[in-house]
């Protein structure tokens, strides 16, 4: 699907209007692929997170767009699952011809879809939302970026947040995919390291109808709380089975469940109390005000799920660094990346493509910040990045801080 995204307010309305006045024969147009959980196990945030793709593009097009062309936006739907994932993204790649892809979102699907086909075909994929910390030594081809900081750091975030709250004794279920392991493992080596204590843990498979075998096994233990390393659709079940069962009643969460859609299946009277942790952005930077502001002004306001703002860093640097390659070659694009995302340079932020433009047109350096932070890629391909703690209060999902993990 291309130019999916519907058309509201100035921005986006202006934005539609670029290629269809008269005059000399339009340059090709530059088509972006988002990789996206549309359906499935992650479709809680699919929709919102490909928004923040949405208004990057309305925001490039109506500074004129890249490469003298219209800039297009093609979705693809993971379903959250590594073969539809790879399926998507060949198709993305194959037949609609992208120049990049922002995406996917589950490590479980970004990574297959790296090393079997951005990776060998030489095109750059910036996930907004992929924590696993595998990726970091992933061989892509220096072909795969993301916006959002490895789980390497929210497992230490979230030791912080737990002791915090006085738990000294948790259980542990992850999904049994790349973002689970590797988080479990980050956040038990910390959590111990602190003096913690981890039961139990076990993973799960998703799409299962019961949970309760696992979650017997893990409440034999008598730990204090649950920790759920997973996605809305599989966790409200484990939520519920959990509470039927009297196994638990006290939970803590990572990024993967912050949606309100989980309280309102589960309900606010047994989750309220309940603590997480996410990657975020510094909520009163000018940066990201701004990003709220776009947002709000074209969708209403801003939801409290993970990722939208690094979705439209994501989409702001790749089209960047094709304005800087001057071309929509793979290799090309992602020797810019760097260039555009990282100092030295000119600072460029939300809202600022026009800037960003004119500054390479003049051949200067510059050095994006973002909605989501500071978008400077490592060797990697990886960012740093602040955590938020987050509880339920009152049936509501409420920021509580914003930190970095063993600042303190």
């Amino acid at each position: 699907m291309a130019n999916t995204f519907p058309i509201r307010s100035g921005l986006l309305a202006g934005a539609a209007l670029i290629g269809l006045t008269g005059g000399p024969a339009a340059a090709e147009d530059v088509k972006v692929g988002a990789l996206m959980a549309m359906t499935g196990d992650l479709q809680a945030y699919g929709e919102g997170i490909v928004r923040g793709v949405y208004l990057a593009a309305a925001e490039a097009n109506a500074a004129g767009g890249v490469l003298d062309g219209e800039v297009t936006v093609s979705v693809g739907d993971t379903q959250t699952a590594p073969q539809p994932a790879i399926d998507a993204a060949k198709k993305l790649v194959s037949i609609e011809g992208v120049a990049g892809i922002v995406g996917a979102l589950s490590s479980g699907n970004t990574i297959p879809v790296a090393t079997s086909v951005t990776g060998p075909e030489g095109i750059v994929m910036i996930s907004p939302a992929s924590t696993s910390p595998a990726i970091t030594t992933l061989d892509d081809g220096d072909f795969l970026f993301r916006t959002a900081p490895s789980d390497a750091f929210q497992g230490i975030a979230l030791a912080e947040v737990v002791q915090g709250a006085g738990y000294t004794d948790l259980a542990i279920i992850y999904v049994n995919n790349d973002y689970g392991e590797g988080l479990n493992d980050s956040f038990t080596q910390a959590f111990e390291a602190a003096g913690g204590t981890i039961s139990g843990s076990v993973p799960y498979e998703p799409g299962k109808a019961s949970y309760r075998g696992e979650l017997q096994q893990l409440a034999s233990d008598g730990a204090e709380a649950l920790v759920v390393i997973g996605y809305p659709e599989n966790g409200v079940t484990i939520l519920r089975q959990a509470l039927e069962e009297g196994f638990f009643t006290k939970f803590v969460f990572t990024d993967g469940m912050k949606a309100p859609e989980i309280v309102e299946q589960v309900g606010a009277e047994y989750l309220n109390g309940s603590i997480g942790t996410v990657p975020q952005a510094i909520t009163d930077s000018d940066s990201f005000q701004a990003f709220q502001s776009l947002y709000e002004a074209e969708y209403g306001e801003l939801p409290p799920k993970p990722y939208i703002d690094g979705a439209y860093d994501a989409t702001f640097v790749l089209l960047a660094a094709i304005q800087k390659a001057g071309t929509t070659d793979g290799a090309a694009v992602r020797d810019a990346l760097r260039e555009v995302a990282n100092p030295p340079g000119v600072e460029v932020t939300v809202g600022e493509f026009a800037k960003a433009k004119e500054l390479i047109a003049a051949g200067e350096d510059i050095d994006y910040v973002g909605a989501s932070g500071s978008i400077n890629f490592d060797e990697a391909g990886d960012v740093a990045g602040t955590f938020a703690e987050w509880t339920i209060e009152d049936g509501e999902i409420k920021n509580v801080r914003v930190f970095e993990p063993g600042a303190s």
